[in-house]
């Protein structure tokens, strides 16, 4: 009940506030196990159950559009046509959110042929009737017309949902100079870029605003037109029509007929097992206590936070005793402060032990830690580092339940143990408030998280199929164990070869930064997009590229595609002030990642990805780029250290056109590579129909260009693009390549087919990925799946290769007692630095290791390359 005494209508524009969501939120953070995409849906209910706990309203709805068809577009065919398609991640958001409501006993109202402001204007004027105050949230700003003394509008601001302005008539008046009734009267004259509804030409808000309190009303206004001097009355009498076409528009119905009246909308009881099936589906644990909050349900109970055993505090000597007594599976916890052990916590299923690290602890500890017992571990490799700082290195490493989290969900794997036990425990994990310099709540304690960490790990065995079970066992548990290692030899760079070069940059950036002044006239950031937009556009009067939400898109894609058809010399500086920023940027993040001893130790992420490829962070050495003299420069500063000889640099040649080969079974490919000719040049002549020696470097290019496309689903429309062909001349050359290697073709086809039947797509090894969206009635989620689909066995099957060769190498050195080390894998590549005397060794090592790191029909060429610096070192 308001203050008033009124009961409170509150009704929400459901499209509006979704749609804002979706772009408030990132869309890669929130997406269930199957693939479905929830961040529309997660923001709006966050928004929602803010507003029902702030307004508490005693009645309420949501509206949604039924379609953008409606009376509006038969009265103006082109209203709402310049709005592009949803997003693909945004499609089946709006179901599952409507499915939310109706399990929360919220109304849903649609209607065909109206849009839901409709319904809003609908609602809100009965409401009146009825003796109700009504709230309406909507982000579309033709609801501005609805607000009365008994009518507030609640309208997002331009930091998203969380924010809600409120339009009484004094705000309205105060914001735009008129009562709101009037407000459709400035939209009318000034258009709505949004619903594709043209204004006159020069007439801003401003002077709507005039002519309206001029004249009265824009009927008074429209009547006198004849009156208004200047060019801005002549755009007024030319476009009478559009103004009157306009009001039409955005005048709200407010007679729609609803299947509910506002009585009929009390807030009704939640049922809460609905609320936490839905939200179980959606994979919405945090928000589910808000929601109960919100509506009054605080009596169901959030995730239980079960109580770990009571952790028996001891000596490492005892601790030692009684895991020499044990005989199963223990779980472990190592807590970190400084890079170094603190803290050691072990778990049975019923029993919690733990003990202060130190040297004694250090002593009595290690043959445990150090044997084949076996061991479970939650985010094994910084514990797995920090012991090995402490001299002891970690053995029988049997499970990491973040690693199989990551494997059972590569799509979006959970962060931490408190994810995984909410997901796979229904429980809360004990976890102190890091808001609070003295939290009132312990946290779990090493060995309690020990505890669950053996929980989390039954539960998801019981969920991993064999063969992703022995990618855990066999590929990605030894990977760790060897990526520690890495991490912590880390790789000797060159800070005064790092600085040197990007002074330079520095300098050649201010010299193209001058000279691009010089060419407009004046100095502007050019780092803004907002000022490149207007001289690119607008001054240069260049043609528009892409529109996005804040203009034209200024990104370096689409301006290399903007020089490359308007060649201009401003923007050919642009780009290469860009590409010296770019290379700065990155030499930024090298310099700071170099630590004490002159090496950066960057940091390996195994779940960065879904198909299994390795990710770099703290700094990121993936990103080095490598098409040019100039890039190769910052490769130059890494170096070989002091105690080694050189370096060796090793990768694959063509892995992934050979992984392609293999699981086709395509015997055009398959002799190309066992015969050792040029692969692009072997297949350039089957395609155009010459001898090997006639394939031109441009044919070779186009051939290249489609077999490396075809394992990313390339169509037609994109081999054109990237070859700058027409897109007919693409169409034969696909047609012309499959009709000369027709088992790609083939398989390509047929494992699209099988992911869409098994709902996964599998590696060589058993590597898994969800593909739910195969089956998609949305042809845009469809189609994007499909080309996914197309990729991810290669691409995974590449990424498990490299692990494989990486584990194999890295123990061979170890088991030889060599001090050569590998100290970096980066995508097909990996660098090691040998030391004196070792490399006929390590050579013969590398090639043997990564050449029969999978039995393919196609042998794996190695490539080796030996020099004192990464660069050198390449081939």
């Amino acid at each position: 009940m308001s203050d008033s005494g009124k009961p409170t209508l509150l009704v929400v524009d459901g499209h509006s506030l979704a749609y804002r969501a979706f772009y408030a939120l990132p869309v890669d953070n929130f997406s269930t196990k199957d693939g479905q995409h929830t961040n529309g849906i997660y923001g709006f209910l966050s928004m929602f159950v803010n507003l029902v706990k702030a307004e508490k309203p005693t009645h309420l709805a949501v509206a949604f559009d039924t379609s953008r068809q409606s009376f509006r577009t038969r009265v103006y065919e082109e209203y709402k046509a310049n709005r592009s398609e949803s997003p693909a991640e945004f499609k089946g958001q709006i179901p599952l959110l409507q499915d939310c409501l109706a399990a929360m006993g919220v109304p849903v109202l649609t209607k065909e042929d109206f849009e839901a402001d409709d319904i809003l204007a609908t609602l809100a004027t009965q409401g009146i009737e009825s003796g109700f105050h009504v709230l309406v949230c909507s982000g579309d700003r033709d609801t501005i017309q609805l607000v009365t003394e008994d009518v507030t509008l609640l309208y997002p601001s331009v930091q998203g949902v969380s924010q809600l302005k409120r339009y009484t008539p004094d705000a309205v008046v105060e914001k735009y100079g008129l009562p709101p009734e009037n407000y459709p009267d400035i939209a009318a004259l000034v258009g709505e870029t949004s619903d594709n509804l043209p204004g006159v030409p020069k007439v801003g808000e401003k002077t709507a605003v005039k002519w309206i309190t001029q004249f009265g009303s824009l009927d008074a206004l429209l009547e006198r037109a004849d009156e208004i001097k200047g060019v801005v009355g002549g755009n007024l009498r030319e476009h009478l029509d559009d103004v009157r076409r306009n009001r039409q528009l955005n005048r709200l119905l407010r007679d729609v007929e609803l299947e509910y009246a506002p009585e009929d909308l009390l807030i009704r009881p939640l049922d809460t097992q609905a609320v936490r099936d839905i939200f179980a589906r959606l994979e919405f644990r945090t928000l589910l206590p808000r929601v109960f909050e919100a509506f009054d349900a605080t009596d169901e109970p959030p995730a239980p936070e079960v109580a770990a055993p009571e952790p028996q505090q001891t000596d490492a000597d005892s601790l030692a005793a009684w895991l020499a007594e044990q005989t199963g599976e223990l779980a472990l916890t190592v807590t970190i402060a400084g890079g170094l052990p603190t803290r050691v916590g072990v778990a049975t299923s019923d029993e919690v032990h733990e003990t202060a690290w130190n040297d004694a602890a250090r002593v009595a500890l290690a043959p445990w830690l150090e044997s084949d017992a076996a061991k479970i571990m939650t985010d094994a490799k910084p514990q797995v580092k920090a012991l090995r700082r402490a001299g002891v290195r970690l053995g029988g490493l049997a499970f990491d339940v973040l690693l199989a989290g990551w494997l059972l969900r590569p799509s979006l794997p959970d962060k931490n143990l408190a994810d995984l036990v909410d997901r796979y425990l229904d429980e809360k994990l004990p976890e102190a408030d890091p808001s609070q310099l003295v939290p009132e709540t312990e946290g779990a304690t090493p060995g309690q998280l020990a505890w669950f960490s053996l929980r989390v790990a039954e539960a998801e065995r019981d969920e991993l199929p064999a063969s992703v079970s022995s990618v855990l066992d066999d590929i990605e548990l030894p990977t760790l164990g060897a990526l520690a290692d890495m991490e912590l030899a880390g790789v000797s760079v060159s800070r005064d070869k790092l600085s040197g070069f990007s002074g330079e940059l520095a300098a050649r950036a201010d010299a193209i930064a001058q000279e691009a002044y010089g060419i407009i006239g004046r100095e502007v950031n050019l780092g803004s997009p907002k000022q490149l937009q207007e001289v690119l556009f607008e001054q240069l009067e260049l043609p528009k590229t892409r529109k996005t939400k804040t203009g034209y898109s200024t990104d370096a894609a689409v301006l290399a595609d903007l020089q490359d058809s308007h060649p201009h010399p401003f923007l050919g500086l642009l780009l290469q002030h860009r590409e010296a920023t770019k290379l700065r940027q990155i030499i930024e993040s090298l310099s700071v990642g170099i630590a004490d001893d002159g090496r950066i130790h960057t940091t390996y992420v195994q779940t960065g990805s879904q198909t299994g490829r390795l990710s770099s962070t703290d700094p990121n050495l993936q990103n080095i780029p490598i098409r040019n003299e100039e890039s190769r420069r910052i490769r130059a500063a890494f170096e070989v250290g002091a105690g080694y000889e050189t370096l060796l640099t090793a990768d694959y040649s063509q892995i992934e056109m050979r992984i392609m080969a293999h699981l086709s079974g395509d015997p055009g490919l398959i002799e190309a590579f066992n015969s050792g000719e040029d692969l692009h040049r072997f297949v350039g002549a089957r395609v155009f129909g010459v001898e090997p020696s006639e394939v031109t470097s441009p044919m070779r290019t186009k051939v290249k260009a489609m077999s490396y496309g075809l394992v990313y689903g390339l169509s037609a429309f994109g081999l054109s693009k990237q070859l700058r062909i027409e897109q007919s001349e693409a169409k034969q050359l696909m047609l012309e390549y499959f009709a000369r290697f027709g088992s790609v073709r083939d398989y390509l086809r047929s494992s699209v087919e099988q992911a869409r039947i098994d709902g996964y797509t599998e590696t060589i090894f058993g590597r898994r990925r969800p593909f739910p969206d195969l089956t998609s009635p949305n042809r845009v989620l469809r189609e994007n799946a499909e080309r996914a689909a197309l990729n991810a066995p290669i691409q995974g099957s590449a990424a498990d290769i490299m692990k494989i060769a990486l584990v194999e190498i890295h123990s061979d050195l170890r088991d030889q007692g060599l001090s050569s080390r590998v100290l970096l894998q980066i995508h097909d590549e990996l660098v090691v630095e040998v030391a004196t005397g070792e490399w006929d060794t390590v050579e013969q090592i590398v090639r043997t290791r990564m050449g029969d790191a999978a039995d393919l029909s196609v042998p794996l060429d190695v490539q080796i390359g030996r020099g004192s610096h990464w660069d050198e070192a390449a081939h």
